[in-house]
């Protein structure tokens, strides 16, 4: 299938192969909402342990033992509901699907709210007995340590049940944000390099500005941006709302602002957020050398923002086609040896991922599912190698909460935000290593070299440009500040400036860019694409140099789930986050690749 169509196809007409096999979590609708109705109800029966939680081990187990059992189904129809939504958000009936999981699991969290204020108070000379009586209770061990921890920060029962309450009301802004980006928003059509008409969409949007004729790329980021602006005051609005509601969240937890309030949640220190941030700033001389180096290759009087994703080596077209794209993923990740590829197989075998982009379809590309499902994968796939690189990026995701699910029980099944991007970046690094080993000229060298380069300005510097917007926005509000559409623009503008240097025109237009941004609704979550890009780094070389240990920690890591805290998890992989050496060596890394390609051009 090719991705060359100027007109988007609706959902029917995409070939079955090439779409996610929900059918697997659910043979039809009626399914689901049997367990929809089930999970409903044993949520009310729930109940019958108010007051009880910590009246004896036995009452304790059965309490997280239906617990879990509560949101391990209620997480499975979430999924799936919201999945069958970003299939074509247009669709009613889907919208309505979702507007029912959401309630549900909205609901379920009320139910169980009482739990954590009554664990909290079981003393720990209890509790330590309770473990000697029981051994299930054992299995919980870290999962209760991990509640006690956060022991003044959780309310009484009535106030978290209010609280529970309120989460439809506080997930508003989101999904108001959402319907207006993926299925209200309408762009321009523009003329591409063949003179065809295209309209412009969320998912052509990057291809577009990766154009060789500049014209292109101009008009379409011109085009995107400007509709933007005439939202820009709504969207401030929905950002404003989403900021005050985890403000307020943090504030009535007793925690001295959001970002301690959102790292904490992950035993993260405040100080590896601040770290970040210094150490790119204190590396800034290679990404402006980086963008000298791009406007001289790209031999332009002025270098712009729609200059920065076409690639500085013009003459060279990876145009790869989904099957080929697949057989190139497998090879690369071949030094992760048999247990990883067969699963890496399976994946791209048995349809978790949804290829191709359709009308009314999500932007973007995440890895998603339940416990019980599938690690599904939603892309939007054009023949390019950002492409590939995103099919390898989301099945590392994927195969990570594969290993999870398979060797952890529901409560360590998951794994912490902290180390989610660190499977995934390390599949790219691979990736990008076998695409240099096997490179047929200079030309192809410099242009992979560039695409790397992208990565690290994308993921590192690019996303803790992004932290540090969040930071320094939650900071204006928190101090009482208001969050104007002005505001955020001028504010956004000033670190583009900052972060590309005096070789880049910042164009007017990219102030707005922080409207478009989808993950500034998801709480301080930015900047783990930096600090995970920068684990990821360390581990791919870990594998590639020591072979088979190296693998062996790596799958260990990748199998630990949420077993562990995530510094810790980290650490005995082989990488220690809570130091500033993993960023640096990875910046350093980025230096040396800067130099390398000055001399190649």
């Amino acid at each position: 299938m090719s991705s060359e169509k100027m007109e988007l196809k609706e959902r029917k007409d995409i070939p079955i192969e090439y779409t996610w096999d929900l059918g697997s979590m659910y043979k039809d609708e009626k399914a689901w909402e049997e367990d929809l109705k089930d999970v409903t109800k044993k949520a009310k029966d729930f109940q019958k342990y108010i007051g009880r939680v910590g009246e004896s081990s036995e009452t304790l187990l059965n309490v997280l033992k239906d617990k879990d059992e509560l949101y391990r189904t209620i997480s499975k129809v979430y999924s799936y509901a919201s999945m069958r939504l970003d299939e074509d958000t247009r669709v009613g009936n889907s919208q309505a699907l979702s507007d029912k999981a959401i309630g549900a699991f909205v609901q379920v969290e009320e139910k169980t709210s009482f739990v954590l204020p009554e664990i909290l108070q079981i003393d720990m000379e209890r509790l330590n007995n309770y473990y000697e009586e029981s051994e299930g209770l054992k299995l919980y061990k870290q999962h209760l340590d991990n509640l006690l921890r956060q022991k003044e920060h959780v309310l009484s029962a009535k106030e978290e049940n209010l609280l529970a309450q309120m989460g439809e009301v506080a997930n508003l802004p989101q999904q108001i944000y959402s319907m207006l980006n993926n299925a209200d928003m309408k762009f321009p059509t523009i003329k591409d390099e063949n003179g065809n008409e295209v309209e412009i969409t969320q998912g052509n949007f990057i291809p577009l500005m990766e154009s060789k004729d500049r014209n292109v790329r101009k008009t379409a980021f011109e085009g995107l941006y400007h509709t933007y602006e005439s939202f820009k005051n709504t969207y401030a609005q929905t950002l404003n709302g989403n900021t005050k509601k985890n403000i307020f969240n943090a504030k009535v937890r007793k925690y001295n602002s959001s970002i301690e309030a959102s790292l904490d949640e992950n035993n993260v220190p405040v100080k590896v957020y601040d770290n970040l941030i210094k150490s790119v700033h204190d590396n800034l001389d290679s990404m402006y050398k980086y963008m000298e180096i791009r406007k001289r290759a790209l031999g332009v009087e002025e270098l712009h923002m729609y200059d920065l994703y076409t690639p500085i080596v013009q003459d060279v077209d990876f145009k790869i086609p989904y099957e080929e794209g697949k057989e190139i993923i497998i090879k690369a990740l071949h030094p992760l040896k048999d247990e990883y590829i067969d699963v890496v197989k399976e994946g791209l075998d048995s349809r978790w991922i949804d290829v191709y982009e359709n009308k009314g379809k999500r932007s973007g590309a995440y890895s998603g599912g339940a416990y019980d499902s599938k690690p599904f994968i939603l892309s939007n796939y054009h023949d390019t190698l950002d492409s590939v690189f995103t099919i390898a990026h989301e099945m590392g995701h994927s195969v990570h909460s594969y290993f999870s699910r398979k060797n952890q029980p529901f409560v360590y099944g998951g794994y912490s935000i902290f180390v989610a991007e660190v499977a995934s970046t390390a599949n790219e690094a691979l990736l990008l290593d076998y695409m240099l080993k096997n490179v047929k000229d200079d030309g192809e060298k410099l242009y992979l070299l560039n695409h790397y380069l992208e990565q690290f300005r994308t993921t590192v510097y690019r996303q803790t440009m992004f932290a540090e917007f969040e930071k320094i926005i939650y900071e204006h509000a928190e101090n009482g500040g208001a969050l104007t559409a002005d505001y955020l623009s001028d504010t956004y503008k000033e670190l583009n400036e900052k972060y590309y240097g005096p070789n880049v025109v910042v164009d007017d237009e990219i102030a707005i860019e922080w409207a478009r941004i989808p993950h500034f609704y998801y709480n301080y979550y930015v900047f783990q694409y930096a600090t995970g890009f920068s684990a990821a780094v360390s581990l791919s070389q870990q594998v590639l140099k020591e072979g088979d240990p190296a693998v062996e920690r790596y799958l260990n890591f990748l199998k630990s789930g949420s077993s562990d805290y995530p510094i810790n998890v980290l650490r005995t992989a082989g990488v220690d986050m809570a130091t500033v050496e993993p960023v640096n060596n990875a910046l350093k890394l980025f230096g040396e690749l800067v130099d390398e390609m000055d001399k190649l051009i």
